[in-house]
């Protein structure tokens, strides 16, 4: 496929797309190996994997999707959008590809997603490997909310929604970054494009009900992380206003044998702002898997 010199243009056009309850989903597959499901956060889509999906496509069969109501998939108005179904649909796809079992690897909204799919696991029978959280609200009592959020989630919200624009994104990812993180004007474009694709703004506060989704389900998914076999990590950016390193103290507090990683002076996105960091401390998290599988299975 000829390269357009557009990261996003070349990221769409190496899209696919599959078809959930009637709508069109956009998804993306690269690699062999193992199976790494890539869970993308709120407002924006898969694109935000793009440093890192080229490393790790060459470890394992990455796998992403734009959620309905996201980025390059279809954004009904009359949908409705919640966590429960937005998991159904990972599924979805999994089963379309006949993946049995894998891995997840989620930021931001996608945090809850994967919460809903680790407590399916635990009900069992069970299909996944591993977890990793990136920077994310995995506890109510610990997410701070930015004002455009609040805004959407009030009785104008759907105003606030039609009256969203790139200058008001601009300003609200320049507050969840971190300082010497900024986001470039070309990534902003990209969020931007995800986000007014398919006349996205006019859906935002009905994608924003996930807040009270995270109220509703907060018990049985800190259960599920509480009492789960499987390896977790949490990998976040310290200096994140909505779910920085206060969330990572909750965390430790509610999570037996945490393992957590904090990434000084990165903010919300740390998969964009610190690529590299990212990868290096997933990539361990997945070789100490390996090591403590090989350690089980070695005769004395």
């Amino acid at each position: 496929m000829a390269d357009t010199g557009n990261p996003l243009d070349d990221w769409v056009a190496q899209g696919r797309v599959f078809s959930y309850r009637g709508h069109q989903i956009r998804w993306w597959e690269a690699g062999a190996g193992e199976p790494l499901l890539l869970i993308h956060g709120f407002p924006s889509g898969s694109w935000d994997w793009h440093y890192i999906w080229q490393a790790l496509a060459e470890r394992y069969r990455v796998i992403a999707l734009d959620m309905i109501g996201f980025a390059f998939s279809d954004k009904p108005r009359h949908y409705p959008y919640n966590l429960l179904d937005q998991a159904d649909l990972q599924q979805a796809l999994m089963s379309h590809l006949q993946v049995s079992d894998y891995h997840v690897l989620a930021h931001d909204y996608g945090d809850s997603v994967a919460q809903e799919l680790l407590a399916r696991h635990q009900q069992g029978p069970g299909f996944l490997r591993s977890v990793c959280f990136l920077n994310g609200g995995l506890f109510p009592e610990t997410h701070h909310p930015v004002l455009l959020q609040k805004l959407l989630m009030s009785p104008i919200g759907a105003l606030i929604g039609r009256r969203y624009s790139r200058e008001r994104m601009a300003r609200t990812f320049g507050a969840v970054f971190g300082p010497q993180t900024q986001p470039s004007e070309e990534e902003l474009d990209a969020f931007w494009r995800m986000i007014e694709f398919n006349q996205g703004p006019r859906i935002m506060h009905l994608l924003i009900r996930y807040m009270a989704d995270r109220r509703v389900h907060r018990d049985r998914w800190v259960s599920a992380m509480q009492q789960t076999r499987l390896p977790m990590r949490v990998i976040d950016g310290a200096v994140d206003p909505v779910s920085g390193a206060h969330m990572v103290e909750r965390y430790r507090q509610l999570i037996p044998n945490p393992d957590t990683v904090l990434l000084p002076q990165i903010g919300h996105y740390p998969q964009v702002e610190a690529p590299e960091q990212v990868l290096e401390h997933y990539l361990a998290f997945r070789d100490q898997q390996a090591n403590d599988t090989a350690d089980t299975t070695t005769p004395a």
